[in-house]
């Protein structure tokens, strides 16, 4: 109905031009609300506030001139102006509670829409490097990309969801080194474990398998390990940075072919467990993309030509630099540096560039907040590529902080102390952590209540929502044990009997579904689905405890049944939205 009350709109203004009341050129933007007070009406427009001034009119004049050239419509009963000059559409009943029937019909497809238009949207989110299992941190993003994408799907955009492998950089070497002193550690070979490498028993388990595979093939000396290798930062004069890439350097150079046998194992293994991991939690990937792809296809190699072929380039003590600032950055970027190896600012260019190359027309990089200083170099990187800046979004995820009877867990990755996402969802479950994680605004700070996100009570806002969809199954259930008719679509042509003042809140709240996806959708805003649905639930809770559905007036009982199963529908496609159940029972 909010389409059809501009459109009415639309047609008094012009009208009204043609009567020479207003101007030929005005044009205002006609935005048309739903209202929170039923005595207000059901929708609201301020175009008379807007446009008053222009046209010398007080607003309420100006309100006046617009009812009155407004055509007539079925769908509406009355029309009236409230307060300094807001225009209120007061609906028929048969034409909110048409509502009802659009949602039975549509059914699980309630609230999907073509606002995308089939653009292709490309999203990348978690990314998280291979070094070891994803953390409570990683999960949030993953919950808010896996979300944003089905939900920009649902609003007809064509979605391609992408995680980006780091296993090119100098991390992935690092735990190579990490995993062979671990072996050579169990090996019974004294060696000191650096103090730059990864840690956690996941590191043990990838040594172990190593061992298995093989047996004493890889063990080397300490003399020979720590030849010609940098301090580490614990002794005098020592170096950690130097230290750890001394031994990479070593380590190639002892094991030869082999190196890259424990390098692809450590990556397999990590990267397979972090595949299961998202599985589980309902986050899956159209591609998993390496950035050593980008190398092996000469992609880097051809995005600094193109750069280079644009001016964009230019060298500076025996580096390649990118003319980042020529496009609102705060200082030129390094893409090669001096000893010929190329930056990761170089690997994301060219992963840009080949993304806007198969045809994106929309790119989403979910990344943490530190990473913050990126934007403004990939918007950069964009332009020069002649993409438009505004075609990229970066949402930055806040980490999450969990609490546990009121206490913060404390966690040090560097240490290998840290909860894993498997940890958590198997304390609070799938559910619980998908729905809590996308909750909030993602650019927010996030305490995580463990306790809470477990617990059985209208605290719970999952558990309560989830309550009123079983509260509503448990209603057909009475019906079914009554022997009473439960078929939904007989409702939906005895609206007139939905009087009571309950039933005309839950009607006006399932009929902003729409609006609702669709603001989430443009936002990349999940969070406006939870509150939504929280209301949603809010208001049944109300009028189940204040108006009976199995009752025995025959037509009272079938508009009802027709308007909780509406009810019902909408709280399950929104929860899906979220990645979470909807149960019959609880």
């Amino acid at each position: 109905m909010k389409h059809q009350v501009e459109q009415l709109l639309l047609q008094s203004l012009e009208q009204l031009k043609k009567q020479g009341d207003i101007a030929h050129d005005l044009s205002p933007e006609i935005q048309v609300d739903r209202t929170r007070d039923a005595a207000h009406g059901d929708l609201a427009c301020n175009i008379a506030l807007m446009m008053a001034k222009s046209v010398g009119m007080n607003p309420r004049q100006m309100a006046e001139k617009i009812i009155n050239c407004l055509p007539v419509s079925d769908n509406i009963e009355k029309v009236v102006i409230a307060g300094p000059g807001f225009i209120n559409f007061f609906l028929t009943q048969a034409s909110a509670g048409s509502i009802i029937k659009t949602v039975l019909e549509a059914g699980v497809q309630f609230g999907a829409s073509s606002r995308g238009k089939n653009q292709r949207v490309h999203i990348e989110y978690v990314s998280a490097n291979p070094t070891g299992p994803l953390h409570v941190g990683h999960g949030r993003g993953a919950a808010y990309g896996a979300t944003v994408a089905d939900i920009l799907e649902f609003t007809g955009y064509k979605v391609h969801r992408e995680y980006y492998v780091n296993d090119a950089g100098r991390q992935m070497h690092i735990l190579a080194v990490s995993v062979w002193f671990r072996y050579l550690q169990a090996g019974g070979i004294p060696v000191k474990y650096p103090s730059q490498s990864y840690r956690g028993d996941y590191i043990r388990d990838i040594a172990q398998l190593l061992s298995t595979k093989v047996g004493d093939k890889l063990y080397k000396t300490e003399a020979e390990i720590f030849a010609g290798v940098c301090k580490d930062e614990d002794e005098e004069n020592g170096d950690k940075e130097k230290h750890i890439d001394d031994l990479i350097a070593n380590a190639k150079k002892l094991l030869k072919e082999d190196y890259q046998l424990v390098f692809q194992l450590a990556i397999d293994e990590i990267l397979g467990d972090i595949k299961q991991d998202l599985a589980e939690f309902g986050v899956n990937y159209q591609r998993w993309f390496s950035e050593q792809s980008l190398m092996d296809r000469g992609l880097i190699d051809d995005a600094i030509r193109r750069l280079t072929e644009k001016g964009y380039m230019y060298e500076k003590g025996g580096a390649l630099w990118f003319k980042s600032t020529e496009f609102g950055d705060d200082k030129d970027r390094v893409v090669v540096r001096e000893n010929g190896q190329t930056t990761y600012f170089a690997s994301d260019i060219a992963y840009s560039m080949d993304k806007l190359d198969r045809g994106h027309h929309l790119i989403i990089n979910v990344l943490g907040a530190d990473h913050h200083g990126y934007v403004p170099r990939l918007k950069a990187a964009m332009e020069a590529l002649g993409a438009n800046p505004d075609q990229l979004h970066v949402p930055l995820v806040q980490f999450a902080v969990l609490y546990r009877h009121g206490e913060k867990i404390s966690m040090s990755t560097r240490a290998g102390e840290f909860v894993t996402l498997r940890q958590l969802r198997e304390d609070v479950g799938n559910d619980a952590a998908r729905f809590f994680y996308v909750m909030r605004k993602v650019e927010q700070h996030m305490d995580f209540d463990l306790d809470l996100a477990k617990s059985q009570s209208n605290d719970n806002p999952m558990y309560y929502i989830q309550y009123a969809h079983a509260r509503i199954c448990s209603i057909f259930r009475q019906l079914s044990e009554k022997g009473l008719d439960d078929n939904s679509a007989q409702g939906v042509d005895k609206i007139e009997y939905l009087t009571t003042r309950h039933e005309k809140e839950l009607i006006k709240k399932i009929s902003a579904f729409v609006e609702t996806v669709n603001k989430a959708s443009e936002e990349l805003a999940p969070h406006h689905i939870v509150h939504y649905l929280r209301e949603l639930a809010n208001d049944f809770h109300s009028y189940y405890n204040a108006d009976k559905v199995v009752i025995e007036d025959e037509s009272i009982r079938q508009a009802r049944v027709s308007l909780v199963a509406a009810v019902r529908q909408v709280l399950a496609n929104g929860l899906t939205l979220l990645g979470v159940t909807a149960p019959e029972q609880m």
